[in-house]
């Protein structure tokens, strides 16, 4: 079977079962397991939900830093009825590295902790028998795979992870298992771009399937009612009175794509699509051809216990505190989310900038943090003899996010690398391949950018005009002049942004991240930092500056709630930065923020 990246759907020829629950689970610290065949049957083992990260759900501290080897097992029935279709399981993410077992065969490889893969397992299931699924999983860092980082070996001989980056590098099983029944001959894939008339929509799609079966795309609106329809595996949809998808207005069709053969229906995928354009052009951020202004944060995947498992009631908690709050944006920070998060976005009306795992280009945490001063890194990071592996890696995520992820009307750019070194010109010719593929991987051609940290300045930076608009993560009063300097931070931060206006054309910026930690229980009159009063200080100045500037197009506040990170001086029990603390409770920059963009129109600036 061709690997697909679509998300699996039950229609008339296609079925999908849930595997998530209690897996069996156990550490594999010497890395044993394959010699030992543990694939085979896993013993003394314990219980592990699926989908979680593994490391809160433990009390003891070695277990949740385990780093290293790490298997799971379950079980699962294939009915007979299934016996003439293809069988295959799908893992929406293991972090990081995965090996697949299907009854001790091994099925499938995959490097790369936030994406989706599936394998055709149909050769090695039994039916109406039990088969046995096992998983040999591993979290380590290198500097070769996205996000970068290390291992680091203890006195004890433990290993932990060394992440080049301020998250806490959660490991397990964090997205849904799905098995699936599907046709032998089936679709694979599909790709629309949109073009809009007055009172019309095009929208020119693409099919890719097995087989030599005709195609037929048909669209649908909420009653049910057709819209439109062509045949072929290219074609177009003419839509007359399109209801176009839009901020708090998620219209959505039903697109249903029908292989056929010799009369007979061979294969139906459906999926729920937005008809909209976004674009770049003369300085403004345009959707549906008008000016918007982006309001919103960055996130993570983390909540408490589950870690970066998918979690509905989490993500819709965050979805209504996001509306409360006057948002309508957010950044996959610093990765792609679970697609779970990506069609409540299209139900929900947001935008999304969605961003590869790119995070952690710098030799450690805490160049990156001085690089978040403003100083110069230790080292070149894109002349390193493992960066032609990197890039090759990096590339490949690339693709995968862009296939996953380019029918969704909620995604409206690429974010390609957060926070890497950029004033060497080494970084050039590797930032110019990533950028080249992302415009070549996505039909609707979005616009690309990339999260510039702090030393990455006008006269300095050599790859910021690769993006198609500009996107600063500035600390101006946190990280450097904070407290009493904070007027200091204020003429500094407008000075680089004078240096900007003078050499950056017709591109519009937005902060991708801006912030102060915060103790959510700390008040203090007058205020100090960490407090709650001063994080309100804080952005009261940050949007001062902001508002200064008519081509500031866009804020995403760090972090839309608190987080976890390694353990570390400059963090107590995780990041704090955040507007909601990490049981998702407003502090009081939640109500700064709610008074300012609720009095801003979605053309602010336009």
């Amino acid at each position: 079977m061709t690997a697909s990246l679509l998300y699996p759907r039950v229609t008339a020829t296609r079925r999908a079962v849930s595997l998530d629950g209690l897996w069996k689970f156990r550490f594999d610290l010497e890395s044993k397991g394959t010699a030992e065949n543990w694939m085979n049957g896993l013993k003394n083992s314990v219980n592990m939900p699926v989908p979680a990260s593994f490391c809160d759900i433990f009390t003891d501290k070695d277990s949740r830093e385990y780093c290293g080897d790490f298997w799971y097992e379950t079980e699962f029935l294939v009915p007979e009825e299934w016996k003439d279709r293809k069988i295959a399981v799908r893992f929406g993410s293991v972090t990081h590295k995965a090996r697949v077992f299907i009854n001790g065969t091994e099925v499938a490889q995959h490097v790369g902790g936030f994406l989706p893969f599936d394998a055709d397992i149909t050769a090695y299931v039994k039916f109406n028998e039990n088969n046995r699924l096992s998983v040999l999983a591993n979290n380590e860092l290198s500097q070769t795979m996205i996000p970068c980082g290390a291992t680091e070996v203890l006195s004890d001989g433990k290993k932990i992870a060394a992440p080049y980056f301020d998250f806490y590098n959660y490991a397990g099983i964090h997205r849904p298992v799905k098995l699936m029944a599907l046709p032998k001959e089936s679709v694979t894939d599909y790709s629309t771009v949109y073009r809009l008339e007055e009172g019309k929509a095009f929208v020119d799609y693409s099919v890719e399937a097995e087989g030599n079966g005709t195609v037929s795309v048909s669209l649908h609106d909420d009653e049910g009612n057709c819209a439109a329809k062509a045949e072929g595996r290219t074609g177009t949809l003419e839509v007359i009175d399109p209801k176009l998808w839009g901020i708090g207005k998620p219209n959505l069709y039903t697109i249903v794509i029908s292989l056929c053969k010799d009369g007979k229906l061979v294969d139906e995928y459906k999926d729920r699509i937005g008809i909209r354009t976004f674009e770049v052009k003369g300085g403004e951020l345009l959707l549906n051809g008008k000016p918007v202004y982006l309001k919103g944060f960055g996130k993570h995947e983390d909540a408490d216990i589950r870690g970066k498992g998918m979690d509905y009631a989490i993500a819709q908690r965050d979805y209504e505190c996001m509306k409360w709050i006057g948002a309508n944006c957010y950044r996959t920070s610093h990765y792609p989310y679970a697609e779970e998060w990506y069609y409540m976005a299209d139900e929900e009306g947001f935008l999304i900038i969605d961003e590869v795992p790119a995070v952690g280009m710098f030799e450690s945490l805490m160049n990156a943090v001085d690089a978040s001063k403003g100083q110069q890194q230790k080292v070149t990071w894109f002349e390193k003899e493992t960066t032609p592996e990197l890039l090759e890696h990096h590339i490949s995520c690339v693709h995968d996010m862009i296939v996953r992820d380019k029918n969704h009307p909620s995604v409206i750019a690429w974010s390609l690398l957060n926070e890497p070194e950029t004033i060497h010109e080494s970084a050039r010719p590797y930032f110019e391949q990533v950028f080249a593929k992302a415009l070549e991987f996505d039909p609707q051609k979005r616009p690309r950018t990339f999260a510039l940290v702090m030393n990455s300045r006008p006269g300095l930076c050599k790859c910021w005009d690769l993006s198609d608009f500009v996107s600063l993560n500035r600390y101006y009063g946190w990280y450097v002049m904070g407290g009493p300097r904070i007027v200091n931070a204020e003429k500094a931060f407008r000075a680089e942004m004078d240096e900007w206006a003078k050499i950056r054309g017709d591109k519009p910026f937005i902060f991708t991240e801006y912030g102060a930690d915060t103790n959510g229980e700390l008040h203090k009159l007058p205020s100090v930092m960490w407090s709650q009063e001063y994080q309100d200080e804080y952005l009261e100045m940050t949007h001062r500056v902001f508002d200064s500037y008519p081509w500031i197009k866009g804020e995403l506040v760090w972090n839309f709630a608190d987080f976890q990170t390694t353990e570390g001086i400059i963090r107590m029990n995780g990041n704090k930065k955040g507007i909601f603390t990490r049981d998702r409770q407003p502090k009081s920059a939640a109500f700064v923020f709610k008074k300012r963009w609720e009095s801003l129109p979605e053309d602010y600036k336009g």
